[in-house]
């Protein structure tokens, strides 16, 4: 139950963020990385990845299928390789990064609790 209430927030978490990448794809706003014609080749590659996976792992959190975790942790480890790893490119957006694992460790450690209780009965 705490495990499809965790993944409910977070799965409207990654579509708010799916939201913001799309918008940056269609040029809602003015600005160089706000619209895709005027992003750095980098980028052009990355908001589009990251538009259709953020969606996607929304969805799977919403459903509390196994494969929306996974969706999500190939988000995460996208954004730390660009984020911390190509800081000088995209930005340090370490609350994002921190964002997302903190929210898999949650999964994480309620995965556990259920694996101990589980063997404890």
């Amino acid at each position: 139950m705490l495990r499809g209430l965790v993944c409910r927030v977070a799965s409207l978490a990654l579509f708010t963020m799916g939201i913001l990448y799309w918008t940056r794809l269609v040029g809602v706003f003015d600005g160089d990385l706000w619209r895709f014609d005027t992003m750095p080749v980098w980028w052009k590659i990355a908001a589009p990845v990251l538009a259709v996976l953020y969606p996607v792992a929304g969805v799977g959190l919403w459903m509390v299928a196994s494969w929306g975790v996974v969706i999500w942790t190939l988000v995460f480890l996208i954004e730390s390789i660009m984020h911390l790893g190509f800081s000088h490119l995209f930005g340090p957006e370490a609350l994002v990064v921190g964002l997302h694992a903190f929210g898999l460790a949650l999964l994480l450690m309620l995965r556990i609790v259920s694996f101990v209780e589980q063997r404890r009965r």
